[in-house]
């Protein structure tokens, strides 16, 4: 399986420099972890209670049809304090996806979420799609990574998706887990490490803004 876990900077800044890959640098150092593909009903409420143990607020990018099958969760997200992103509603892979098929899909996905934060499926999106988000009502900002942990892979070991956060997370990196039964294994060995590295590193671990 191919990825990169560290964003390269000429990738952020010559080919898709009009999307969120990184924080800027506040006074106090602050971290922001994101998951990606829930609500999900256990998985979810396993990341919300780690979060809490660490006095930690991070962002879900929600998938529309995973908001409808659990509102509860999708309402508690929010209600302590954590900000949530529209993933479109059937979590559709923007490269592979005419253009119109996907804004439609995603307009699906906002009658349920309302936040002005997207995050493409599997990071692909074509520029026609990107543009047209950006530039029309909700004007979306497109948040996209410097950190990957790969938690998706399966043929991943759960130490090496520590491995992938620990050794590239930095202040201002916006990294990516998700709450889904796919990364579970890994997830749910990384999370409580990642969380107690920030700590024990002074870190704010911050959701993105919801704007």
């Amino acid at each position: 399986m191919a990825y990169l876990i560290k964003t390269p900077w000429w990738l952020s800044r010559f080919f898709y420099c009009h999307l969120n890959w990184k924080m800027p640098q506040e006074a106090k150092p602050s971290v922001y972890l994101t998951f990606d593909d829930g609500p999900h009903p256990t998985i979810t409420p396993f990341v919300l209670e780690q979060l809490q143990q660490y006095d930690a607020k991070a962002t879900f990018f929600c998938i529309g049809k995973n908001v409808a099958q659990h509102t509860d969760i999708y309402k508690r997200t929010i209600a302590e304090g954590h900000t949530v992103g529209n993933h479109t509603h059937n979590h559709m892979n923007g490269w592979f996806t005419k253009t119109e098929t996907y804004l439609q899909n995603t307009e699906q996905a906002a009658k349920l979420i309302k936040s002005k934060l997207f995050r493409p499926p599997y990071g692909r999106i074509k520029r026609s799609q990107a543009n047209r988000l950006m530039r029309q009502k909700p004007f979306y900002n497109i948040y996209m990574w410097d950190v990957l942990s790969a938690d998706f892979d399966t043929t991943l070991a759960p130490e090496q998706c520590l491995a992938n956060v620990l050794g590239n997370i930095e202040p201002g990196s916006i990294v990516v887990f998700h709450d889904s039964e796919k990364a579970w294994d890994r997830m749910s060995f990384a999370l409580p490490k990642v969380l107690a590295y920030c700590k024990e590193k002074g870190w704010d671990m911050k959701a993105l803004p919801q704007q």
